[in-house]
């Protein structure tokens, strides 16, 4: 990427939507969830490596959630009033620490620490990274979290396709060549970072933190709304986590498909999570977040609860849909909440990912010990009703009639 073009001098002028630097954090949050979705499809190497349970599977994605999660926020808040620029790359550079150490690790308990570094990493860039979209949107917020969201949705789907072709056939050591891509993301954010701290934090354009601008709405439907928002991320996340981290397992118990196989099919769902999530945020600004939330959570329950009783070839087919329609939610969640508290992007962000990270975490290692008593198949049938709590949509306030004529027309910010 050329630096030049990142670090110009401020501009006198209103600047519009910067896809470079769109399509640059993009980039990174491919590299960063690439990384995390390789340790993922690994589960299967490591099981046979360590003689894993299900349960301990289910602590590994809980050790990485959790370290992600509990950080998020406070990385948010504190970044809200004191902007860090460059934290983005010190961050990419713990989760290279963690990579290499996992590519070595010689027990269950140096693959846990190798997990929480690379979770640590992640609660740095991800709050930070939504900090910068928002920035960069030029007053289309849903297309700029969808474009940033879109680069990690496909990293998660290329990480299997990758773990199958160099982790699998090489063994645990081969990690460590993607250690390369996490240097790659560090000398993009770097420049991100310098992009950042020129045109926001320095010449005519800087600014304080707008810590002190007004809801649209009162108090309380801000707290009911916001806790109705975690509710759905929870159905959302904890319904995602059966496939990320046991789809793999599932079709292996009831299909007895290979594990290169497996990997592949899991490839296929979660490009159309990346796919889903691309429409999301544009489709958000055009009709209103809310309905794009209702869609994407009620919407795909009909073919959660018809997945467990099909065969394989219907289970794909399903898998594909179920993440095209569930993926176009975060963004739309995401904005609606920063919409809802002004001022706050940087701890609405780590907020709302560190929550998402903490209930894959928390589901995780729930349906790993769920699967060790009942089975995998069992877990699935149980997971079908998650999206039914999508029906708490109706308690969540329409933005649009909160606001004052004049912005309710602007184009910059539809809700």
């Amino acid at each position: 990427m050329n630096t030049a073009a990142i670090t110009a001098g401020p501009p006198q002028a209103p600047e519009g939507t910067r896809f470079r630097v769109l399509y640059a954090i993009s980039f990174s949050h491919f590299l960063n969830d690439m990384i995390q979705s390789l340790i993922l499809a690994i589960y299967p190497m490591l099981k046979g490596e360590f003689s894993l349970s299900f349960a301990q599977i289910g602590l590994i994605t809980l050790t990485y959630q959790l370290t992600a999660s509990l950080l998020q926020p406070l990385v948010g808040l504190y970044t809200d009033k004191h902007p860090k620029p460059h934290s983005l790359a010190f961050g990419m550079g713990s989760t290279l620490c963690g990579l290499l150490l996992l590519s070595v690790a010689p027990n269950f308990g140096v693959v846990l620490v190798a997990a929480a570094l690379v979770g640590t990493g992640s609660s740095v860039f991800h709050p930070e990274s939504s900090r910068i979209a928002r920035l960069a949107s030029g007053g289309q917020p849903g297309l700029a979290q969808s474009i940033f969201q879109v680069g990690g949705n496909t990293g998660s789907a290329v990480g299997p396709l990758l773990a199958a072709a160099v982790v699998m056939p090489h063994g645990q050591r081969a990690i460590a060549w993607f250690g390369l891509a996490a240097l790659v993301a560090i000398g993009v954010l770097w420049q991100i970072g310098t992009w950042y701290k020129t045109r926001h934090l320095s010449g005519p354009r800087a600014k304080k933190p707008a810590t002190a601008l007004a809801s649209p709405v009162p108090p309380r439907t801000v707290a009911l709304a916001i806790g109705v928002l975690l509710v759905l991320i929870f159905s959302k996340y904890f319904y995602l986590t059966s496939l990320t981290s046991y789809y793999t397992f599932y079709l292996m118990t009831r299909f007895g498909v290979s594990v290169q196989s497996a990997q592949v099919y899991l490839f296929i769902f979660l490009f159309a999570v990346a796919a889903g999530t691309l429409v999301g945020g544009p489709i958000g600004d055009r009709i209103g977040r809310k309905r794009v939330i209702w869609g994407s959570i009620l919407g795909v329950a009909p073919f959660t609860l018809a997945m467990p009783y099909v065969d394989l070839t219907w289970t794909v087919v399903l898998s594909f849909v179920i993440g095209l329609i569930i993926a176009s939610a975060f963004s739309a969640i995401l904005v609606f909440a920063q919409e809802l508290m002004p001022g706050k992007v940087g701890a609405v962000s780590g907020m709302f990912f560190g929550f998402a990270f903490g209930m894959g975490g928390i589901g995780a290692a729930v349906l790993g010990a769920l699967a060790d008593a009942r089975g995998i198949v069992f877990v699935y049938h149980l997971c079908a009703f998650l999206p039914l709590l999508g029906l708490l949509t109706v308690f969540l306030p329409d933005l649009r009639q909160h606001r004052p004529p004049a912005s309710r027309t602007a184009p910059a910010s539809p809700c």
